[in-house]
């Protein structure tokens, strides 16, 4: 007798009967690939977890509520050794966390408005910025705390308990006693538990940034005076229109006939036409030490940014052809190898003095002599240059200046010493104003003109 078993596999007929082979192709292998792949998939849901854990538990339990937590963690030692400090610790712990645990409810009922009234100020005052947090749900709110963020700093505000609908206003003052760039925000609620044992923080996307500009006096205008150049400096190239005649020539085919001299026309008998040299409209450039070691103090640098600010933005208003440098940073290994120059916007006196706001001096960069150098070959057609440095350049520095710029160029420096009497004084070719003060500038200035 055979039997014919089969169990999932193929017959196969042979000489004696039928022989069975069994073919387990059932998906042990398929199950074990799928038992894997949900542990594999537990396992990463219980990471995910575990790091959401640890992150709500470092941004709400503080340094305070680490040691409670401890405590409380010690109070099944404590019942199990019969210890009766663990047991006290661990209960007042817990109910500590208890308490706690209100205060962090709500957190997110608060509406924060926060608006800064300007965003351009003189250094030297302050602004108030306004603070409007409301209570938006359906429930009283326990007190909590607004941080808002000023520069480095911040700057707290207590709110009280707020009824549905309710709101509490608050006027915070932002110093800006000196140039810069401050950012504003965002603007954080927290909750936390009169302890101090947690806390829950919200934070607002909106920064505001405020633009401090440099302090500026009104100097006498760039066109008065020993700085000017209203007509400007003739050159080689002949044009059919200008203001500085050159020659005539004879009539060619497309020349305008404005431009035929009527005289010489007469005189020859053939039609003749004026040529002109072109004359192009000077350019002013001031340049703005930013090295280090240029300037004695802090001081003396916030006054040559406010002088750089003021002769600036005196040449935009005047309409000049303008341009402000300063010295690039440049890295330690290749500051012997690299020249580097920054040219700061003119388009528009708020652009200069956005760009002077934000500008520091620093140890990796070029001496003024190289940026005045680099200056004279990257900028065309420079008929005055202003160089702005501090009391550690010397006489000999300053009189080198002359070499840096083209044969034509007159070099003015406004030389920034605390110390010193206000003047003016010629040295080898280079005029050199030095001043104490902001004042000084116009002063000196006004005085030069008149």
């Amino acid at each position: 007798m055979t039997f014919n078993t089969e169990s999932r596999g193929s017959q196969t007929a042979t000489s004696t009967g039928i022989t069975t082979h069994t073919r387990y192709s059932t998906s042990r292998r398929g199950l074990l690939v799928r038992a894997l792949v949900r542990v594999s998939s537990l396992w990463q849901a219980i990471q995910a977890g575990l790091v959401t854990a640890w992150t709500w538990v470092r941004e709400t339990v503080t340094a305070a509520g680490a040691l409670a937590i401890l405590a409380l963690l010690a109070l099944p030692i404590g019942i199990s050794l019969g210890w009766t400090e663990l047991i006290v610790a661990g209960a007042l712990a817990a109910a500590l966390l208890l308490l706690a645990l209100p205060f962090l409810l709500g957190g997110k009922a608060y509406s924060v408005q926060f608006q800064v009234p300007v965003e351009r100020v003189v250094a030297g005052g302050e602004v108030h910025g306004t603070l409007d947090v409301s209570n938006v749900s359906k429930s009283f709110e326990l007190p909590g705390r607004v941080d808002v963020p000023i520069g480095s700093g911040t700057t707290e505000i207590a709110v009280p308990l707020l009824r549905p609908g309710a709101h509490h206003a608050e006027v915070v003052v932002i110093p800006t006693p000196r140039r810069g760039i401050i950012d504003v925000g965002p603007v954080t609620t927290l909750r936390t538990d009169p302890i101090g044992l947690l806390r829950r923080e919200h934070a607002q996307a909106e920064v505001h940034r405020l633009f401090v500009h440099p302090v500026t006096v009104s100097i006498p205008s760039t066109s008065a005076g020993f700085v000017r150049d209203l007509e400007g400096n003739p050159t080689n190239r002949i044009v059919d229109a200008d203001m500085s005649f050159h020659a005539i020539r004879e009539y060619a085919a497309g020349d305008a006939q404005r431009s035929i001299h009527w005289k010489s026309t007469a005189k020859t008998g053939q039609l003749m036409v004026r040529q002109y040299e072109e004359s192009r409209r000077s350019r002013l450039v001031v340049v703005l030490s930013l090295a280090t070691t240029d300037f004695n103090s802090d001081e003396e640098f916030e006054i040559a940014v406010s002088a750089a600010g003021s002769l600036g933005t005196r040449a935009i208003r005047d309409g000049r052809d303008l341009a402000v440098v300063a010295s690039e940073q440049i890295q330690e290994l290749a500051r012997s190898s690299v020249h580097s120059i920054r040219s700061l916007p003119v388009l528009s006196t708020r652009a200069l003095l956005d760009e002077l706001s934000g500008i520091e001096k620093a140890s990796a960069t070029m001496p003024i002599e190289d940026v005045c150098a680099l200056t004279g070959q990257a900028i065309p057609d420079v008929s005055i240059a202003i160089v702005v440095c501090g009391s550690a350049v010397t006489a000999t520095r300053l009189r080198s200046l002359t070499l840096r710029f083209g044969p034509d160029v007159a070099v003015l420096t406004v030389r920034i010493d605390p110390l010193a009497v206000p003047s003016y004084r010629e040295l080898a070719g280079v005029g050199v104003l030095t001043i104490a003060v902001l004042d000084d500038l116009r002063s000196l200035l006004a005085r030069r003109a008149s």
